[in-house]
């Protein structure tokens, strides 16, 4: 049963091929079994998801229906579950239990679906890799020496090994789309405000966005569906009616005009990945799509821009975890500055430390100028760059990540260099815009991920796309044969 995707397993369960409680028996059991190797799931909620399970084949049993009722999902770990640890991957949560879920979580809920459990992470949602997390790297399936991404690793993870058929997972500078490419599976990233932020642990706010990690376009769609919309606890959602994307999935392509950006075809992509996105592309134009050429010039700039908003954002929300209100508190300290010193020293991790030193830097006097001030306003030209292409484009497209997944501690002693994983994504957070990665074939025997970019709101044309490329390919279907 693992092997079948969140679209069939609602419609099999639509039709009483099996029971919510059989499918999530059994990913439970092949949970526990994998999760040793793997490493994806932080906490494995058995009692709650048979408890769910149990109470949505009741829903049935009484005339109930629903597309996601039953189905079993995985929530990423900075989503707070009511009653359910919530460690953002980090040792200054590690022991957090919410009195509140999150409205993703609500939403997924009241759609019926079933929590699995809580998914590894890099810390704060920090890092390209998933190393950063303190409770350890999480690994890819398709070859476990390797980084599944970051940092909705354990996301991509859990659904790429067949742990899970869909997975929630958030976004801040490309953490859905490059474990998605790196994983072999289709990951969406919302418009900027279509999808709540409340109960999604922050790192920074203005770039944040929440989506799901699947393994098609189709099964995006259905997860999508079930969380967007307005809330009005949440001060940056937007107020507009959310489409039914399900019934956009098979519009034709023809006369719809994709922009390829030469900027994103630069001496640091990978000549394999190149060539798998450019046959990707040619698909597209086989079915009717015309490609043009579109520049983004600032777009080499959003990866210092990103890196200076960013960290800068983290630094503000992180000063809530001083060991006094909740959260973890360093032993018998001797006063109060000890006290913050030392749980602060002590509940973060490396990468999460230096991003907020960094931020605090570029906000502190004297620096807000020359730093802070100056990344906003290039982060206002990459918009720019976008709406001028969204003039003779519908829909850009190019890579989602410059290579395929690489080795654990191939990276991670240059900052720098992990920081360029996410030079093709970074952009559309900086502008708001909506993202994804779909599968697009394989280099060596590992994934990569073609990434396309809507303007705001447009994520049913993403959808439609990319459910047109999976309906002429078999790239989404490819599995890493990891057995559990």
């Amino acid at each position: 049963m693992h092997d079948i995707a969140l679209e069939a397993i609602a419609g099999a369960l639509e039709r009483r091929e099996f029971s919510s409680v059989e499918i999530t028996s059994h990913l439970l059991e092949r949970i526990e079994r994998a999760n040793g190797t793997l490493n994806a799931f932080i906490t494995i909620d058995r009692e709650g998801a048979l408890r769910s399970a149990a109470a949505a084949d009741a829903a049935r049993a009484g005339g109930a229906t629903g597309p996601l009722l039953g189905v079993p999902i995985a929530h990423k770990d900075l989503f707070c579950t009511a009653g359910l640890r919530t460690t953002c991957g980090s040792r200054m949560l590690g022991e957090f239990v919410p009195p509140y879920s999150a409205t993703v979580v609500e939403r997924m809920a009241a759609a019926g679906c079933v929590t699995l459990g809580k998914t590894n992470m890099d810390e704060f949602a920090m890092g390209s890799s998933n190393e950063t997390s303190w409770f350890g790297p999480v690994r890819n399936p398709w070859d476990t020496a390797r980084v599944p991404g970051g940092s909705s690793g354990g996301s991509a993870a859990a659904v790429a090994a067949r742990l899970a058929p869909g997975a929630t997972a958030t976004d801040t500078g490309g953490s859905i789309r490059q474990p998605a490419s790196l994983c072999g599976l289709t990951g969406l990233k919302a418009t900027y405000g279509r999808v709540s932020r409340h109960g999604m642990i922050a790192f920074a706010s203005s770039l944040d966005q929440a989506g799901p990690i699947a393994r098609s376009a189709a099964d995006c769609a259905l997860m999508l569906q079930a969380i967007a919309g307005f809330d009005p606890r949440d001060s940056t959602s937007i107020e507009a009616p959310v489409p039914d994307y399900v019934s956009q999935l098979d519009r034709p392509l023809a006369g719809l005009r994709i922009g390829v950006p030469k900027e994103y075809f630069d001496p640091g992509l990978h000549p394999g990945t190149e060539a798998a996105v450019r046959q990707g592309l040619a698909e597209l134009e086989a079915q009717g799509a015309k490609l043009v050429d579109v520049s983004l010039p600032h777009s080499p700039l959003s990866v210092p821009a990103y890196y200076v908003i960013a960290p800068a954002e983290c630094s503000a929300n992180l000063s809530r975890y001083d060991g006094v209100r909740y959260g973890y508190r360093c032993k018998d300290p001797v006063d109060l500055r000890d006290l913050y010193e030392r749980s602060r020293s002590e509940g973060f991790g490396e990468e999460v430390k230096r991003r907020i030193i960094v931020g605090t830097y570029a906000l502190s006097a004297g620096y807000y100028d020359a730093y802070y001030r100056k990344a906003q306003q290039i982060r206002r030209l990459i918009a720019e760059d976008f709406r001028q292409a969204f003039e003779v484009a519908d829909v850009i497209a190019g890579p989602s990540a410059p290579a395929t997944a690489f080795r654990f501690g191939e990276k991670s002693s240059d900052p720098i260099t992990m920081y360029l994983e996410d030079i093709y994504t970074i952009a559309a957070n900086l502008a708001g815009l909506p993202a994804m990665s779909m599968p697009g074939g394989l280099v060596d025997g590992l994934p990569v991920g073609i990434q396309l970019i809507g303007n705001h709101l447009q994520e049913g044309l993403l959808l439609n796309v990319a459910h047109r490329f999976q309906q002429a390919t078999d790239w989404h279907r490819r599995s890493p044969g990891f057995t559990a």
